[in-house]
């Protein structure tokens, strides 16, 4: 019930009564929650940008399997945001999620071949990743 409720309150955009929700659900390890107050960490919604606490909490979801956290934590090291940019980690969060059908990692993995980031270049791998990606939009 609080989940929900701490959902519905970051959707309608109350982001300090969602903080409020979804922190103990956070500490307690739900991944849902501990996802979504990294977003606003990071951002700074309901709260001070505070890029520890989006790091902390965006791998902590990412390494219970939440792919759409592995994608965000993929997007921080390619794009050094909140974290030192690396393209190398960066591929490793993207190919957890893309493995779970997640298509926006699958793109990423796709544009990091092309442009050999943190991969070698790879036009075939670059396609295959492409064509995954639309199969899953």
């Amino acid at each position: 019930m609080e989940l929900a409720s701490g959902m519905a309150a970051f959707e309608a955009k109350e982001f300090a009564k969602a903080r409020q929700l979804l922190s103990p659900l956070a500490e307690q390890g739900g991944a849902q929650a501990q996802y979504r107050l990294a977003i606003m960490a990071q951002v700074g919604l309901g709260m001070v940008k505070n890029c520890a606490s989006a790091v902390k909490w965006m791998r902590a979801a990412a390494n219970q399997g939440l792919a759409p956290a592995q994608h965000g934590l993929g997007f921080m090291y390619l794009q050094g945001e909140c974290t030192k940019a690396d393209p190398v980690e960066a591929m490793k969060w993207f190919r957890l999620a893309a493995d779970q059908g997640l298509p926006g990692s699958q793109a990423a993995i796709a544009m990091m071949y092309e442009q050999g980031l943190g991969v070698a270049r790879d036009a075939a791998e670059a396609k295959k990743w492409h064509d995954l990606a639309e199969k899953n939009y």
